[in-house]
């Protein structure tokens, strides 16, 4: 388990911000939670950006990887957007509801997704939940048990939930020159490619932060371990030694390996020379990754 004075810079890496584009909603679909732009054509793929993030985030990968259709989902409350259904309680898990209903009612069938971060969780929530509607998922940067980070693998969400208040009140109350002095370090972290930052930083500014702070919350208390033996997609899991956390390679390539243990075929990569953000700090072996898991 990774010593406590390391923890809340480690996890703190997990967020994710970037910015967020104007695009055109998806037709006939209606939701108080989420936007879904479509952009290219052929085979459906779901894209999911992270916690206090937009779709911006996949706008190189994209561009590299033609072919397909891509469903950008915004969750409501980040980068700029209004809370609409997020005013209260949950987020992530009502927001992967809301993905599986645009699924259902766009008449999308095989569907790959791919989710980054929050995201992630988003994505495994919809394929073990709806494993009919998945047939692809690649989880980056992402444990299906965060909270292990903070209690252990025996850790329950009672166990958690004090931990997850603590964050989401600092979160919430914040003085606003502390919460964007402690946003700027987050980003130094999470963003290797010095570029991007200013964007990444702009957006996380911009999202509402008591939806931000109640999703972290659940992510923190949210254990779908008990669920992966429930998704039948084909999954690949790309991630990182965060820059800055307490671990080894070899230390991160076992939390990984246990975490994801009751998914069966599930492939694991851990990748070099990135940070959290993996497809803008190594995006040559990120695009790699997406055109081979597409294409598979």
């Amino acid at each position: 388990m990774i010593h406590r004075r390391g923890l809340f810079a480690f996890v703190a890496l997990l967020l994710s911000v970037t910015l967020l584009p104007a695009p055109a909603a998806a037709k006939e679909f209606a939701s108080t939670r989420i936007t879904v732009s479509v952009e290219g054509k052929g085979r459906d793929v779901i894209l999911i950006p992270g916690l206090s993030s937009s779709p911006r985030v996949w706008k190189e990968m994209i561009a590299a990887t033609p072919g397909y259709r891509w469903h950008k989902v915004q969750v409501h409350g980040f980068a700029g957007t209004a809370r609409g259904g997020n005013t209260d309680g949950d987020v992530a898990a009502p927001v992967a509801e809301e993905i599986a209903r645009y699924v259902e009612e766009q008449g999308l069938r095989h569907v790959a997704v791919i989710g980054h971060s929050m995201g992630g969780t988003m994505g495994m929530m919809l394929a073990a939940r709806h494993p009919a509607r998945v047939s692809k998922l690649m989880v980056v940067d992402m444990f299906p048990f965060m909270g292990a980070m903070f209690g252990g693998p025996s850790a329950t969400p009672a166990t958690l939930k004090p931990i997850a208040d603590q964050i989401m009140n600092g979160m919430k109350n914040s003085p606003p020159e502390a919460y964007a002095k402690q946003l700027d370090g987050t980003i130094a972290s999470m963003v290797a490619t010095e570029s991007m930052r200013a964007g990444a930083l702009e957006d996380a500014m911009k999202s509402d932060r008591d939806v931000s702070a109640r999703a972290y919350g659940e992510l923190v208390m949210t254990n779908l371990m008990p669920e992966l033996s429930k998704i039948t997609a084909k999954t690949v899991v790309l991630y990182v030694t965060p820059k800055g956390a307490p671990v080894t390679d070899v230390q991160m390539d076992g939390y990984y390996q246990a975490s994801y243990a009751p998914l069966k075929g599930a492939v694991l990569k851990r990748v070099p020379n990135a940070a959290h953000f993996i497809m803008w700090d190594n995006a040559p072996f990120f695009q790699s990754e997406v055109k081979a898991f597409l294409a598979g």
